[in-house]
């Protein structure tokens, strides 16, 4: 007669193939050991594995840009934004990230309803990471058609007219669907990468000293500029990303040297592809008599016609299209430019 003890480890063994089972239908499919947030983990997962609509299956397709809206404060600038986008619907989708412990109000028209699930953010933190990321898997889920994905913030300006934008990322690379079933995702991705900084080895060490390895070995460690324009295969890099993300998402023990966003986004694409991208930001950011790491901030005196044409210039082959950052009261006398000077090619 078998004893007591084998009678269990018989019965253990045998409904073994059970729970595995109902533990795969039960439990989440997409989970990381040291997940932070599993909600944006689900999103992330959604983002990156959901079937979209086919493009082949929608009548003459056009690629669409996603402008994702990173604030913490009211769109000042939203009548600026609003008569850039005016007349190309078909062409763009909005998507903002407004941080919920601050009271940022709708300014309706083309953002009405255009508010995703949020988290606070905090500079000198990898929050702001965090809200890059959402963005991107909300824009990715949304639409098919959103082809480039612009982050800007609330600072951040447009320097020439949507159309010119929008011909200006997608020129001459755009292949007929009849012979490809989706977009040739030939387009580069439009974010800086650097990799001689001054103070890099003190980026590098703002985590805590080698806190970085071995997924991140210095000479592979990259910083650039908080915003970019990402094509959709980099988007998915981007958000579907965890073996970076686990080391970016550290908190600082150097804040003088701390900033995370600008060192996550061009380390990865460095990383994965960097082939792929410029190495240059389109959006204009002037560093001259900067303070506490924060850009020169426009005021209204300075905002003239030669201005924007003076932003518009690069060094680089490529022109910027967006520039920041500007104070609320630069409002007004942007404006009184827009039609006859920001918005004329």
């Amino acid at each position: 007669m078998l004893s007591s003890p084998i009678l269990v480890s018989l019965a253990l063994l045998i409904s073994l193939p059970l729970v595995l089972f109902l533990s795969q239908q039960l439990l989440p499919q997409f989970t990381f050991p040291f997940s932070p947030d599993a909600d944006d983990l689900a999103l992330f997962h959604r983002a990156t594995t959901h079937t979209t609509t086919h493009l082949s299956t929608l009548t003459n397709p056009k690629p669409k840009i996603a402008f994702l809206f990173l604030t913490n404060t009211n769109l000042t600038f939203a009548p600026l934004w609003e008569k850039f986008f005016t007349g190309n619907n078909h062409l763009f989708n909005i998507y903002i990230h407004a941080d919920p412990t601050t009271s940022v109000v709708s300014p309706g028209g083309v953002f009405h309803n255009r508010f995703i699930s949020s988290k606070p953010t905090q500079r000198a933190s990898p929050s702001l990471i965090s809200a890059a990321r959402r963005l991107l898997a909300s824009a990715l889920l949304d639409d098919p058609l959103n082809q480039y994905f612009a982050l800007v913030s609330q600072h951040c300006v447009p320097l020439l007219s949507f159309r010119f934008v929008y011909n200006y990322l997608f020129k001459n690379q755009l292949m007929s669907l009849a012979s490809f079933s989706d977009f040739n995702l030939l387009y580069p991705s439009f974010i800086e990468i650097l990799s001689e900084d001054p103070n890099l080895y003190e980026r590098y060490n703002a985590h805590g000293e080698n806190v970085m390895l071995p997924e991140v070995p210095f000479e592979d460690f990259r910083v650039g500029s908080q915003f970019f324009i990402l094509n959709r295969k980099h988007a998915k890099v981007v958000v579907r990303d965890y073996k970076l993300w686990k080391k970016f998402r550290i908190p600082c023990v150097n804040l003088d040297s701390c900033y995370p966003e600008e060192h996550y986004f061009p380390t990865l694409l460095s990383m994965e592809d960097l082939n792929g991208c410029t190495g240059f930001t389109l959006t204009r950011v002037n560093w001259t008599g900067c303070w506490d790491g924060h850009p020169h901030l426009y005021t209204p005196e300075e905002v003239s016609p030669e201005l924007i044409r003076q932003l518009r210039v690069s060094n680089s082959s490529y022109s910027y299209l967006f520039a920041r950052k500007f104070s609320p009261e630069c409002l007004a006398p942007l404006m009184d430019i827009a039609d006859d000077v920001i918005f004329r090619d």
